[in-house]
């Protein structure tokens, strides 16, 4: 199988620390729109010593972004996690505009406006004749396509994605995306620099999802769609999978994150891939329909309101297949883990670093060192057997772990590649 060695982040990345300086020439940043992400990302790469403009397109809207850097920081004095003077100093480092034509001087421009596509190609046909050659352009953004972002520029192989995870100046977590044009050079320049920032970067290509709600999402749509029919109760379902190590069970969580959200993404991701684990189950849309989000609606699967109790949404089934459901779960996700190592698409300690550190669940990898590739691939075969998905047919890498002489020593020598 291949490597994606000579184009992720070399292995040795996660020692770079901000005293190496590996900021790869990289010494002056914009940010483009100032909300919570966009004033967090400024404050990021303030803290770590570069400067930065902060842009927003009125005055109305700088001050607010002024505002949420101002308040961060004050909240980060009052618990000691930095000195009075280090707090100057971030702000000393951060300048103001309301003119996008000052990005002409950055070395990277990250765009943190909404999930709006046209807006962000109107934004980077812009800066693409704003910034000199030698600048990296980045979208943020959790879900759009950087390479569709990309064509809107002349010049799309210095164009990347970045995923910061919220609250930005907290979270480690950055995905970085490449697309079909991208440099290498500059993802490796944009992935010291994080490095250097404090933060732990990973690398894939630009598909729905990216790593983690790529994984994530469709773990949850299949615990709704396992809900949905009955398999079991929704505290049985939660319970069967924090017992398998994760914080909390996907119902719970999928009202945490909102079930709105969910069911966006999953659409998003269906609509791209077809995939009918992407697809979302028709509970979800019967809930949103509801305005049953979650905790921020006060009822989703549970009731969040004091003294509220509506019950279950879906009757208690006379005969539960609750035993199975971790083991069902389990088998799909690590399929789906092991599908994106097989096409090239990430690393495994990529995965492993984006689905701790992003959702604190345990590494993936992990999780089949410990269940055993001949075990998992027995129960995404009986899965396979009853569904008749291709989706859920065994991918063949994980077929090759599970037949190998050694099983546990194939993995060990996967994760090292």
């Amino acid at each position: 199988m291949g490597t994606l060695h000579d184009v992720l982040l070399p292995r040795t990345l996660g020692a770079v620390t901000a005293t190496q300086k590996t900021h790869q020439n990289i010494s002056n940043v914009a940010v483009i729109g100032l909300g919570t992400m966009g004033a967090g990302i400024v404050e990021v790469f303030a803290r770590a010593g570069l400067d930065v403009i902060g842009i927003e397109y009125n005055d109305q809207a700088l001050e607010r972004g002024r505002g949420i850097i101002t308040k961060s920081t004050d909240r980060a004095l009052a618990k000691n996690k930095i000195t009075e003077a280090e707090r100057d100093a971030l702000l000393g480092h951060i300048t103001w505009s309301t003119d996008r034509s000052d990005v002409s001087g950055a070395d990277l421009v990250v765009e943190a406006v909404n999930e709006n596509l046209d807006l962000k190609r109107e934004i980077f046909r812009d800066i693409d004749a704003m910034t000199s050659e030698h600048a990296i352009l980045a979208t943020n953004t959790s879900s759009l396509s950087v390479t569709q972002i990309a064509a809107a520029t002349q010049n799309p192989e210095r164009v990347i994605g970045l995923h910061f995870f919220n609250p930005a100046p907290v979270q480690k977590l950055v995905e970085i995306i490449r697309t079909v044009h991208t440099d290498a050079s500059r993802t490796e320049a944009v992935a010291h620099l994080l490095a250097s920032c404090g933060k732990t970067p990973i690398v894939c290509g630009d598909r729905a999802g990216f790593v983690v709600n790529a994984l994530l999402i469709p773990y949850l749509a299949s615990a709704i769609r396992h809900y949905d029919e009955g398999f079991a109760t929704r505290e049985q379902l939660d319970e069967a999978m924090v017992e398998v190590g994760n914080p909390m069970g996907p119902l719970t969580l999928s009202d945490l994150i909102g079930n709105d959200v969910i069911l966006a993404v999953c659409e998003y991701m269906y609509d791209e891939t077809k995939n009918p684990l992407h697809a979302p189950a028709p509970l979800l849309r019967q809930m949103c329909a509801a305005g049953l989000m979650g905790r921020k609606s006060g009822r989703g699967f549970y009731d969040y309101v004091e003294g509220a109790d509506h019950g279950p949404l879906i009757a208690e089934p006379p005969v539960t297949r609750h035993d199975e459901l971790a083991g069902r779960l389990t088998a799909e996700y690590l399929n789906e883990v092991l599908r994106m190592v097989q096409t090239n698409y990430a690393r495994p300690d990529d995965i492993d670093t984006g689905m701790s550190l992003g959702c604190r669940m345990p590494k993936p990898f992990d999780l089949l060192a410990e269940i055993g590739p001949v075990e998992v691939l027995r129960r995404q075969e009986k899965l396979y057997a009853e569904t008749a998905q291709p989706a859920h047919r065994p991918v063949l890498l994980l077929e090759q772990l599970a037949q190998a002489d050694d099983p546990q020593a194939a993995l060990t020598e996967l994760r090292a590649r």
